[in-house]
């Protein structure tokens, strides 16, 4: 088993925390993790790909052990982990998305395709079918960013909130470890974490304006797509999932019987799903 190496590096100012397992020269995979977590979630995964490629998986920015966004903001957080992929080496690399990781990978897409060999996509959504009711509070704020609608996304950020995400879906909550949704509350504690998930939040409505490019994207490039989904994930739809293919006739759509953090239930599964695909 290839050990995991824990890593910090300085990008532009701010301290980018990472893992990393494999070896240089292997095909290269980068994780980009999603709200409220970081590369923990990766933790089960990492282990079960590592003999195959060389992976990183960094904290964004904001997140985890990572520093904060020089601006709070989707734009901000892709342009620091552009900027770490370069640091790191991975000039060519398929990026496995998940969650908030979607915007920042398909960002970064748009931006460089030629270094993309392939994407997998974990309920990391791109289509405006694919946003459950759950959104409707957060669209709210889009709509009209009072101190009111603001103040009533704090409830996102609750213990409560956050173990909803990740029980929600599954069959048998007993199978859920306690350290993820532990430890991505210990992080929402954060001092100034509140500011930066709020704001966040508020942004996220770039990354629905960018549905569109990202769609030409898809239709331009053709790439390798592999859609593994949570198919009772409360906040990003089954039809989010199906919808890659009308842009990407060959990519590949698997469903689980699982939620949002479909790695805790189903590391083992979606570990074979990619090593298959990137076969």
């Amino acid at each position: 088993m290839s050990a995991i190496a824990y890593r910090t590096i300085d990008i532009d100012g701010i301290s980018v925390f990472y893992r990393e397992a494999g070896q240089a020269g292997a095909p290269k995979l980068l994780l980009l993790h999603g709200f409220p977590s970081s590369s923990h979630m990766f933790r089960d995964l990492i282990p079960l790909l590592a003999d195959r490629f060389h992976i990183v998986a960094p904290d964004l920015p904001g997140f985890g052990q990572s520093g904060d966004p020089k601006v709070n903001s989707f734009d901000s957080i892709a342009d620091t982990i552009e900027r770490f992929t370069e640091a790191v080496g991975f000039d060519r690399f398929a990026v496995y998305v998940f969650d908030y990781g979607a915007p920042t990978g398909f960002r970064l897409a748009i931006r460089h395709p030629e270094r993309i060999s392939a994407i997998i996509s974990q309920n990391g959504n791109a289509y405006v079918e694919g946003l459950s009711d759950g959104w409707n509070p957060i669209r709210a704020y889009w709509e009209d960013a009072s101190v009111e609608n603001r103040e009533a996304l704090r409830a996102m950020l609750t213990p409560e909130t956050t173990y909803f995400q990740y029980a929600h879906g599954v069959s048998d909550a007993s199978t859920i470890s306690p350290d993820g949704y532990t430890l991505d509350d210990h992080y929402l504690g954060r001092p100034g974490a509140e500011k930066v998930q709020l704001d966040l939040f508020g942004d996220y409505k770039t990354n629905v304006a960018l549905y569109p490019v990202f769609q030409e994207y898809f239709r331009t490039h053709q790439p390798r797509f592999l859609a593994v989904w949570g198919r009772n994930d409360p906040f990003f739809l089954p039809p989010g999932a199906e919808a890659f293919r009308r842009d990407i006739p060959e990519a590949r759509v698997t469903f689980l019987d699982t939620g949002h953090f479909a790695l805790e239930t189903h590391a083992a599964d979606i570990a074979s799903e990619i090593r298959d695909f990137l076969s």
